[in-house]
């Protein structure tokens, strides 16, 4: 589908209600979601997750990040810092991100 976006909140939709339902209290979320957790179509995830409170995590495309689309979010969790790391050759860099009790 190109850049169309109904899969991805789809996924996002399905996601966020197997987060619901899991009865582990402590969830890490890790990956890329194809958007930034301000756009509307992640809200059934980060409605139900912590995002990051700083950094900027810029790391797509690799070549020149304009746009954090690659994520850390948790819950039970504070997600205090994202960084993005070197680039490994994907067209994505890797991120990290420093996780705290809340």
């Amino acid at each position: 589908g190109g850049f169309a976006s109904g899969r991805r909140d789809e996924s996002a939709r399905l996601l966020g209600e197997g987060i619901a339902a899991e009865k582990v209290e402590a969830v890490v979320l890790i990956g890329d979601l194809n958007g930034p957790v301000e756009d509307r179509g992640l809200a059934p995830l980060t409605s139900r997750m912590n995002v990051a409170e700083r950094g900027f995590g810029f790391s797509f495309p690799a070549a020149l990040p304009l746009a954090r689309i690659d994520h850390v979010m948790a819950r039970s969790l504070a997600v205090t810092r994202i960084r993005p790391l070197p680039a490994t050759g994907s067209d994505h860099l890797p991120v990290v991100a420093t996780l705290s009790p809340r």
